[in-house]
């Protein structure tokens, strides 16, 4: 299912391709990242000003193995007030990465915030 902030990110993956997906419900975002030959210790996943920032770097072996390093980055902009961004899980097992955004309930949700005038 793509929704428009997730459109609006593509980009980034291996070897030039999508690479990833994502599937929501009531409660949650679910995105799942394909990053063959990649393990977790490999993988950075962080959120910076509502941005959901997603790096991931092979080791080399040697200097001569430039070609075999796989990369990976994507960059994905939240809506705010949507995701409570401190709830955010990740997990990555045999070359999947999956993050699960839990939702701001609609009713504790604010659209409109009153600012003190001093």
């Amino acid at each position: 299912m793509d929704t428009p902030f997730i459109s609006a990110s593509r980009g980034g993956g291996l070897g030039g391709r999508r690479g990833w997906y994502a599937k929501e419900d009531d409660n949650t975002m679910n995105l799942r990242f394909d990053m063959p030959g990649l393990d977790k210790e490999n993988v950075k996943v962080s959120v910076e000003q509502n941005t959901l920032i997603i790096k991931a770097e092979e080791e080399k072996d040697s200097e001569d193995d430039e070609e075999a390093r796989r990369r990976y980055s994507s960059r994905i902009d939240l809506p705010t007030d949507v995701y409570i961004l401190d709830e955010i899980k990740a997990e990555m097992k045999n070359g999947v990465l999956k993050v699960v955004l839990p939702k701001v309930k609609t009713e504790e949700r604010k659209d409109v915030f009153q600012v003190q005038v001093e």
